[in-house]
């Protein structure tokens, strides 16, 4: 079993990470106030737009040299629409466009949650094109040469002091116009960065990709929250 702690973490990771994959499924024209940013991202929300699925392998890391914090994960996400399957540090995060399963096979446990279009913490694609309208001012950053790779940086700073975040750095590929990163920095000295090693897309998917299977957890609790 896992400690009330490790769960908190767990959940904040996970809501990063559904965060910053949803950034790259919706369409995010409404990011920029800088004419050289709002060109590049509308290319972005364009090429994101063609694909009916999207197949991402991620790498994420948070560092706090405050608090001598150093650690890596990796994870792999389906988007299609706004359902989604996430897997990362464990467990399992399946939207299917109504209700939200997380699957923990440590604890044996399955929540099931509805979906609410009203909650603002509740999280889609969509939904984060609404978040990311408002709340941030926006920058035209540095160009990165990676691995040859032209990465450009457009910078996000949040307008409200209330914030935790200093600001993020969302990186694109200058070439293909994939989201390569972001690099969030927090007020506390945390930073939090979420890298693509993998990103395909129009994958053969099964119908029943986003489809909880209760048979398949036969000894596993099921928590309906609501």
């Amino acid at each position: 079993m896992i400690s009330k702690s490790q769960r908190a973490f767990k959940k904040a990771y996970l809501t990063t990470v559904l965060s910053f994959f949803c950034i790259c499924l919706s369409a995010i024209s409404g990011f920029a106030q800088d004419k050289k940013a709002k060109s590049l991202l509308d290319e972005v929300t364009a090429k994101v737009r063609s694909y009916n699925n999207i197949s991402i392998e991620f790498k994420y890391s948070l560092q706090n040299s405050r608090e001598n914090v150093n650690q890596e994960s990796k994870g792999s996400v389906i988007l299609e629409g706004d359902k989604y399957l996430l897997n990362f540090m464990g467990t399992t995060k399946l939207f299917d466009g109504k209700k939200v399963y997380t699957i923990v096979p440590e604890d044996e446990e399955v929540s099931i949650s509805k979906y609410d279009d009203n909650d603002s913490n509740a999280i889609t694609p969509s939904k984060m094109l609404t978040f990311f309208n408002s709340g941030y001012k926006y920058y035209w950053d540095i160009l990165q040469n990676v691995k040859g790779r032209k990465i450009q940086y457009i910078k996000l700073v949040p307008t409200s002091s209330k914030d935790q975040r200093k600001e993020v750095l969302l990186g694109i590929d200058v070439q293909t116009k994939h989201i390569y990163n972001m690099i969030e920095s927090g007020k506390n000295g945390t930073k939090t960065t979420l890298t693509v090693n993998s990103f395909k897309t129009n994958q053969p998917l099964s119908k029943n990709q986003f489809t909880f299977v209760a048979s398949k957890y036969p000894n596993y609790y099921i928590n309906k929250l609501d």
